[in-house]
């Protein structure tokens, strides 16, 4: 990676005319992103020389003006509206993708998925049900680790690497499991960049908002944007830590709900 490092962005589903969401929840709702804004943004990328990398090629250390791409949950737009763009733009990504919502209503198909792989994108694991990872015993945490690596893997036929956390909630016994695992890193969010020597399994990624203008965008890619919004992150996680994961989604959801 450069000497000031390598953005990693985080996407969610995509909002398309006349196409309910997968979900509808304030919380989930600020994530997505109309078709049209992420197109903006993948362009203004292309036309200002970026190139866009999966994790695995954003983690061999590429030169300068490189951002990676990455998806979380495994939406159906993941297929229908991202990869077109993406593909126009010649950028790569990586998707993690949710194993246990393949076939549900706004979610990949398992045969979407496999051709997802097959166009050469990166197909990442996002777990099994979506918890909150530091909340589980460690029967839970196997199937949403382990267990979930397999079912992507025998879906796409391919070697699944790369691990995302839900929620970006982690601690010392998921890093070591995702290890034992097999996987090569895992990411967080963590607003920062990734420099050569990041520990690759504890990966910043920046959230790319329904609310992030193009100017905000462009000041992120280089990560001119990230102090700011590390200040905000560092209140957020002050406030997990007394209210716990639970009571804190509770408020934090009350209060969206209420914007």
């Amino acid at each position: 990676m450069a000497s000031r490092g390598i953005v990693f962005l985080m996407y969610h589903e995509l909002e398309l005319p006349g196409r309910a969401l997968a979900q509808q929840e304030p919380g989930y709702v600020r994530y997505i992103l109309a078709e049209t804004t992420f197109r903006s943004q993948i362009e203004w990328l292309r036309k200002s020389g970026w190139r866009g990398l999966n994790v695995g090629e954003a983690l061999t250390c590429p030169a300068d003006k490189s951002i990676a791409i990455t998806f979380d949950d495994g939406c159906e737009t993941d297929l229908i509206a991202a990869t077109p763009i993406l593909l126009e733009a010649g950028f790569h990504a990586t998707f993690y993708v949710t194993a246990g919502f393949l076939d549900k209503p706004g979610y990949l198909s398992t045969a979407q998925l496999h051709q997802l792989s097959s166009l050469g994108f990166q197909i990442g694991c996002h777990s099994m049900t979506h918890p909150y990872l530091n909340d589980l015993c460690p029967n839970d945490l196997h199937r949403e680790i382990v267990e979930a690596r397999s079912k992507l893997q025998d879906v796409t036929g391919s070697v699944v690497e790369h691990f995302s956390c839900p929620g970006g909630r982690y601690n010392d016994r998921i890093v070591a499991l995702v290890k034992q695992a097999g996987y090569r890193s895992l990411a967080t969010s963590r607003i920062r960049a990734n420099s050569a020597s990041t520990d690759p399994f504890s990966l910043g990624r920046v959230a790319v908002m329904r609310t992030t203008e193009l100017t905000t965008f462009e000041r992120i890619c280089t990560g001119e944007a990230l102090w700011k919004m590390r200040l905000a992150e560092s209140l957020r996680g002050s406030a997990r830590q007394i209210l716990g994961n639970t009571l804190y989604d509770r408020v934090r959801g009350g209060l969206l709900g209420h914007s």
